[in-house]
């Protein structure tokens, strides 16, 4: 059995109808609301047929039928036209972002995460930036006293982290500022991944007889850049399924919600290769995450994915909208971030 030119607009107008009403659909409904220039009986044949292929389902055998997750994937993958997002809403997306643009990243991701859940009446997850994958934008070596100095270090992602160094001999502001010079000569924009043997061993020779130096801050870099790996999960519009008469069953909303709760499962959910990506169903292999569609997009600097975000819902979302807005939000918070990481 082959897909056609008829079965695919048959499939189409399914897929579109119960992603705007949520009921199965019969061949009466498609032969009255689209016109397709053929009867009832023959829809009727061809759903049977889309069926049997593993496009559609059936859920009682007097109702209609709904698209299965394979007929989704063929939707998003082939059919949907991206939705055209208004000129205004765009505008609205650039200036909220630009303006949060003068504050911490922190601050622009949130408000992210907060447009996009407003804009799709979904719910939407951030993963905050990993630290492995941000780079030391400085590191600067601040005197506190005869034996204490204070070593300063910020990333690119504007994470900053803080360690008192012990020292055994005194070190004038003259001495501290030439180590500064040397530590941000060896470390400046590297990740803590690129911090290898080699770099370790030319910064151990450029700091002879600041051994206390060398030996604090090599760890404080190990410390402070892992510390932040367990990266923090923030959630946007939890209760905007409640909007779906899907969750009106009490165990699926339980399930769905005691799925957010689970901070691992959300970051596996959301985890998402460079660009935008699509997962239908039973490809998200998490507990809970069967009966929903996760779409997320990492967020960069540059040609760097720093993390993601995620919009989640039932596999009945307006996937055409939610796309075009999300493709749309990241655009403007990517740049955003390249121009608060320019400053």
């Amino acid at each position: 059995m082959e897909m056609d030119e008829r079965k695919i607009k048959i499939l189409q107008a399914i897929i579109n109808d119960y992603i705007n009403t949520a009921e199965p659909v019969g061949s009466r409904t498609i032969a009255k609301k689209y016109d397709l220039g053929i009867s009832s009986a023959t829809i009727r044949n061809e759903m049977s047929d889309l069926e049997e292929m593993g496009y559609l389902e059936q859920l009682h055998t007097s109702s209609g039928r709904k698209p299965s997750d394979k007929g989704y994937r063929l939707y998003v993958d082939k059919l949907m036209q991206i939705e055209r997002i208004p000129q205004e809403e765009e505008l609205l997306i650039k200036g909220y972002l630009l303006n949060v643009a003068l504050y911490e990243v922190d601050r622009i991701l949130k408000q992210a995460t907060s447009l996009l859940s407003e804009l799709t009446k979904l719910t939407c997850v951030l993963r905050s930036p990993s630290v492995k994958k941000s780079y030391i934008k400085s590191i600067q070596l601040i005197k506190i006293d005869n034996v204490d100095i204070l070593s300063v270090i910020i990333t690119d992602a504007g994470i900053i982290k803080n360690n008192i160094i012990k020292v055994s001999k005194i070190i004038s502001n003259e001495i501290l500022s030439k180590l500064t010079l040397i530590l941000n000569a060896r470390l400046k924009n590297l990740t803590i991944e690129q911090i290898n043997l080699e770099v370790i061993n030319n910064l151990k020779n450029d700091l002879i007889g600041y051994e206390d130096i060398f030996n604090a801050i090599i760890p404080a870099l190990y410390d402070t850049l892992n510390a932040v790996e367990s990266s923090e999960v923030y959630l946007e519009g939890a209760t905007n399924i409640f909007n779906y008469p899907e969750y009106n069953d009490i165990d699926r909303a339980r399930e769905f919600l005691s799925l957010l709760n689970n901070k691992d499962y959300v970051k596996t959910l959301i985890d998402a290769e460079e660009g935008l990506s699509v997962r239908i169903g039973e490809e998200n292999y998490v507990p809970g995450a069967k009966e929903c569609s996760v779409i997320s997009a990492s967020y960069n600097l540059g040609d760097r994915p720093l993390g993601t975000i995620g919009i989640i819902g039932p596999t009945r979302i307006p996937y055409s909208k939610v796309i075009s807005v999300m493709a749309m939000v990241m655009k403007h918070l990517n740049n955003s971030l390249r121009q608060y990481n320019d400053e």
